[in-house]
C-alpha cells in the first residue's frame, strides 16, 4: 500500500470503484480523513502516514468494499447543518430527504410531529433551524430509537417510542405540520435496493407491504388526526410513486391542495397536502 495520501486514496478509490460502491473516491478520500482525524480537504496537508493508520485504512476499504455501508464506518452522517451519531440498527438518512425537512422548515411551524423519526435527523435538523418549534418525534423500533436518544439529548425535541398510528394522542388537532420519512419499498423490490440498505438498514425501515404504500396510507389517517385544519403534512416517498403516495391523499377524504415534489435529479420524492378544513379523518 502506498504511504502517499494521493496516491493511496486513488488505490482505494479503485477497489471501491471495482466492488460496486457508487462514490468510490469520495469514500475512499472520507475514510483515509476519518483516520486520520482530518477532513476531506485537509488531507493536502498531510506529510506523515503512521503504520498504524495504514492499517487501519486497510481495513476500512475492504470493509467499504464489501458494500457496509460509509456511515457505519465513521459513525456519523451530516444532515443539512446537523451531525447525527448512526450505525447498525438505524436506517442512514439520505440527502434527499433534507429536502423534505427543508419543506417542513419553511412552513415555520408552531408544533411539529415526526413520525417514523429513525434517527432524529428530521427532527433534530427543524429544531435547528426553527428553534422556537415545540419538535415531536416518534420511532418504533427499540433499536433505532436508542440512535434518536443519543441524537436528540440537548435539543428540545419530545422523544417517545411507538406507532405512528397511535402516538401523540394528547396533540390531536393542534398540530402545524407532520413531517414522515416512512418505510416505501414494495417487498417485491428486494432484489433491487442497493446493498448497503437492504443488508445494512433495518427492514423496518425499508419495506412496507407488497405496494411499498401500507405505512402511507396508515400515514394519511393519523396526519389528518393530528393536525389542526389548515394544517399541513410531507411524505417522502420511493421516486416510482410520484403518481400512487398522492392518490393515496387524494382518496383519504381529508385532504386538499395534495402536490408532489420532486429531488434535485428531477425524481418525483415527496407528497404534500394541506388538512381540508371541516374535514373529517376517516380512512379509505
Amino acid at each position: 500500500m502506498s504511504s502517499d495520501a494521493r496516491a493511496l486514496v486513488r488505490e482505494a478509490a479503485e477497489r471501491l470503484r471495482a466492488a460496486g460502491v457508487a462514490s468510490p473516491d469520495h469514500d475512499a478520500a472520507e475514510l483515509l480523513a476519518h483516520v486520520l482525524g482530518t477532513t476531506r480537504s485537509g488531507l493536502a496537508l498531510v506529510t506523515e502516514l503512521p503504520a498504524a493508520a495504514l492499517t487501519s485504512y486497510d481495513a476500512l476499504v475492504a470493509r467499504r468494499a464489501a458494500r457496509e455501508p460509509l456511515q457505519h464506518l465513521t459513525g456519523v452522517a451530516w444532515f443539512r447543518h446537523v451531525e447525527l451519531a448512526v450505525g447498525p440498527g438505524v436506517f442512514v438518512p439520505r440527502p434527499e430527504t433534507e429536502l423534505l425537512a427543508g419543506w417542513a422548515i419553511d412552513q415555520r411551524p408552531g408544533v411539529v410531529v415526526d413520525l417514523c423519526t429513525g434517527s432524529g435527523a428530521i427532527a433534530k435538523a427543524i429544531a435547528d433551524e426553527v428553534p422556537d418549534a415545540e419538535v415531536h418525534a416518534v420511532e418504533l423500533d427499540p433499536a433505532a430509537h436508542a440512535w434518536a436518544e443519543r441524537n436528540l439529548v440537548g435539543t428540545g425535541v419530545d422523544l417517545r417510542q411507538g406507532d405512528l398510528r397511535t402516538a401523540f394522542d394528547d396533540l390531536l388537532g393542534t398540530v402545524d405540520v407532520v413531517v414522515c420519512n416512512p418505510p416505501y419499498v414494495p417487498l417485491e423490490a428486494w432484489e433491487s435496493v442497493a446493498v448497503e440498505a437492504r443488508d445494512h438498514d433495518p427492514h423496518l425501515a425499508l419495506f412496507s407491504g407488497d405496494d411499498g404504500l401500507d405505512a402511507i396510507r396508515a400515514l394519511a389517517v393519523r396526519a389528518a388526526e393530528l393536525l389542526r385544519p389548515g394544517g399541513v403534512v410531507g411524505v417522502e416517498h420511493a421516486d416510482a410513486q410520484g403518481s400512487s403516495a398522492p392518490a393515496v391523499f387524494a382518496a383519504q377524504g381529508s385532504w386538499e391542495e395534495v402536490r408532489d415534489h420532486r429531488d434535485l435529479n428531477d425524481r418525483p420524492r415527496f407528497v404534500t397536502a394541506r388538512r381540508a378544513l371541516g374535514a373529517g379523518a376517516t380512512g379509505e
